[in-house]
């Protein structure tokens, strides 16, 4: 193995580490970037896309567009496909922190819009706009 394949690995591995101490939170690109300049490691942008854009298509990244305004928000998911459809969102209109979380009332009101009104809800795309926890108590 090459010295710059071992070094495009340790990165992958420093990223995939990052992401799973983040459970069910979307970053971006911009997020990681932040994150691993604070921690004093050298990862370039273009090197986060390219690994961001493997794991994605290995399906233990999930990849989101939230709305037409913000980029790509990334998610490690890992072998938690088929939970991972069920949840649904809530983003924090001040500080734009993306949550996924997933409730039973929703299901029930998802499987209510498709039985009684035969409308599918895509889970991956519903966003609930609102204030989190630590903003409010900012204000």
């Amino acid at each position: 193995m090459s010295r710059a394949t071992q070094y495009r690995t340790k990165q992958k591995a420093e990223i995939v580490t990052y992401l799973k101490s983040l459970p069910g939170i979307k970053i971006t690109v911009n997020d990681i970037v932040k994150h691993f300049a604070s921690c004093g490691i050298t990862i370039g942008t273009a090197t986060i896309y390219r690994h961001l854009e493997q794991m994605v298509a290995n399906e233990t990244v999930k990849k989101y567009f939230v709305d037409g305004v913000s980029g790509a928000c990334f998610e490690y998911i890992g072998e938690d496909m088929e939970n991972h459809e069920k949840r649904f969102y809530l983003k924090c209109e001040q500080c734009g922190k993306l949550v996924r979380f997933q409730c039973q009332e929703l299901e029930h009101l998802q499987n209510h819009l498709l039985n009684d009104h035969g409308f599918s809800i895509n889970s991956a795309k519903t966003v609930f706009y609102g204030i989190c926890n630590k903003c409010s108590a900012k204000q």
